[in-house]
């Protein structure tokens, strides 16, 4: 019988003998790849962490001791020894477990994590909390990449820390990688920790914790041994653990960018499922990133940005062909947006490339740095809408509701590829204020992409279908979902589309004519309902006076867990056959 299947929780971890460890060691790690192996998700950052992940549920009583794992993607291991193993199958699927750290899926789950760089504060908060109560023996745990700990909000959290009592341990997770390799001088100076040359004071040291390490984060009685002596000390204390992302995979720590999250692949092997041999349409980002290359070329104030995130948002094509003018600033979205800032009021034509849900994270620099000052920063927005099974933490649900009350701002979603491109080669020509480009996770629609490029009216939208009595009204990627209903339906005659690609501003002369023609309009968007593009069609009517029925189709108010996007376009009723059902009836109503 395995180890692993003796253990629901950590207390049954706690009754192993030291000697047995190491065979649970290697017991979950085979499970974790069985598992992702199969089911995909995130893979090299727990394989990383499984000594630790043992170590800490070994010497720490939790849950009564406050564990917060930041990113929550290093967290799979975690969730396996904490009640979760008979569900992990179901990891990131719908119904099934989150992805991340969740607080309402276990008691052992203190904080929800799914962004970086969030558990230091967290945790201090807890800590705080702690002693308010008189709790003054509860150990507060966070653990935190070299990636993850070079964002602004973790040296703030860590500023804070280092002149407080608080009984806290921090474990800085060393493996030099994030999704991408982390960069900067923070970097830098624990490389040269690692091999020995770091001249300086300490800087943990220097901000008033007690440091140990660096340990090896692979050698598990070692890791006990530290974790033991450091759960003595009081105060603010730093753990420097050296590991290795994907460790126990060897494919997984050969090439450990595309082993975060590799899809399906063999476990025994490591090799990747192969992808289907049909041509395919290219990826939003393939296309922004290679378009970007091309304006580049042409244009030498362009340059690009993005807050860790070279390979997914595809900047890294920039930053092949144009390396002095490409920039990975790590996990650092508020530096980036006003980096850009100062960028743009100096001449440059800056492309801030940045998800949607991490964009979220610089909402005041977008205000007080760009857009009040009417600085023209390119802002293209990735995984606009839902993303899938990364689930709530991550879905770009909010973007449309939050840049279009910010004076200023221009707003558009490209339908296709050929409109990003040509939204694309418009913003940098001359354009006066910054403009927000959102665009989906995936693939477009055509396979014939490099088109010439078009200017694009400002503002502009598009008819593609005129009809007589009901108009749909759809904004980005979702307006392939129109025409393919329309299809479906045999293009009724009643029915008109228009792609309506400007959410601010309006074309407002579009509109007088939509409403001047048609009895009925649907509004559809993948981003929320509430302040979205659907409401800006109801302020225009209500402002103008119109009184024909508005049907809003989007997401509701309300957050959106995990599953595939066709899971939850269904779920959220702005699939194919929703839209069906909803046009059917309204042709009902007027024929």
């Amino acid at each position: 019988m395995k180890l692993l299947d003796t253990i629901q929780y950590p207390k049954d971890l706690r009754d192993l003998s030291e000697e047995q460890l190491p065979q649970l060691t290697r017991e979950l790690r085979e499970f974790i790849i069985d598992i992702v192996a199969a089911k995909e998700g995130h893979l090299g950052a727990s394989l990383g962490v499984v000594e630790l992940t043992i170590a800490l549920h070994y010497v720490f009583n939790t849950p009564d001791d406050k564990l917060i794992w930041d990113v929550g993607h290093q967290a799979y291991g975690h969730k396996i020894l904490t009640g979760r193993k008979s569900r992990f199958n179901t990891n990131r699927q719908l119904g099934g477990l989150s992805g991340f750290p969740k607080r309402d899926e276990s008691e052992f789950d203190a904080f929800g994590t799914g962004h970086s760089s969030t558990s230091v504060s967290a945790i201090v908060g807890m800590a705080l909390a702690a002693q308010l109560k008189g709790d003054l023996d509860r150990q507060h745990i966070a653990v935190i990449g070299d990636a993850s700990i070079a964002s602004g909000m973790a040296f703030e959290g860590l500023n804070h820390l280092g002149v407080m009592d608080a009984n806290v341990l921090i474990i800085l997770n060393d493996n030099a990688i994030g999704i991408d390799p982390s960069v900067g001088a923070l970097k830098k100076y624990l490389t040269n920790v690692k091999k020995g040359t770091a001249k300086e004071e300490n800087l943990f040291e220097s901000l008033n914790f007690t440091y140990e390490g660096p340990v090896d984060g692979h050698d598990l009685d070692a890791v006990i041994k530290v974790l033991r002596k450091m759960k003595k000390s009081k105060g603010p204390r730093l753990l420097h653990l050296i590991t290795t992302k994907g460790k126990g995979l060897k494919k997984a720590e050969e090439n450990q960018i595309v082993y975060h999250a590799p899809g399906k692949f063999d476990r025994n092997t490591g090799e990747l499922a192969k992808p289907p041999e049909a041509a395919q349409a290219p990826k939003y980002q393939d296309v922004f990133g290679h378009s970007l290359v091309e304006l580049a070329e042409k244009n030498n104030n362009i340059v690009g940005i993005t807050p860790a995130m070279p390979t997914g948002s595809s900047l890294k094509y920039m930053m092949e062909a144009f390396p002095e003018r490409a920039f990975d600033v790590g996990i650092a979205e508020q530096h980036a947006v006003t980096m850009a800032a100062g960028m743009a009021a100096e001449g440059l034509v800056p492309f801030c490339a940045i998800y949607s849900t991490f964009l979220q994270r610089a909402y005041d620099q977008l205000i007080h740095d760009v857009a009040l000052q009417n600085l023209p920063v390119v802002f293209c927005i990735d995984r606009a809408g839902l993303v899938g099974q990364d689930g709530a933490t991550h879905h770009g649900a909010y973007d449309l509701a939050f840049l279009r009350c910010i004076p200023n701002m221009l707003i558009f979603a490209p339908m296709n590829e050929m409109e990003l491109r040509n939204i694309m080669f418009t913003a940098q020509q001359g354009l006066n204020q910054p403009i927000a480009i959102r665009y989906p996770r995936g693939r477009g629609t055509s396979l014939s992409w490099r088109s010439p490029f078009e200017l694009i009216p400002i503002p502009s939208s598009r008819k593609l279908v005129e009809g007589s009595s009901i108009a749909v009204l759809s904004v980005g990627h979702p307006g392939n979902i129109v025409t393919e209903v329309l299809t479906r339906l045999g293009h009724p005659k009643e029915i008109g589309h228009f792609d309506m690609r400007f959410v601010k501003p309006l074309d407002e002369q579009q509109l007088h004519h939509i409403f001047a023609r048609y009895k009925s309009v649907v509004t559809l968007e993948d981003g929320c309902l509430t302040g979205g593009f659907g409401s800006a069609v109801l302020e225009f009517a209500n402002e103008h006076g119109y009184s024909q029925s508005i049907k809003r189709l989007g997401l509701p108010d309300s957050f959106i867990e995990q599953g595939t996007v066709e899971e939850l376009q269904e779920l959220t009723q702005i699939d194919e056959e929703a839209i069906t059902l909803c046009l059917i009836k309204l042709l009902h109503e007027v024929r």
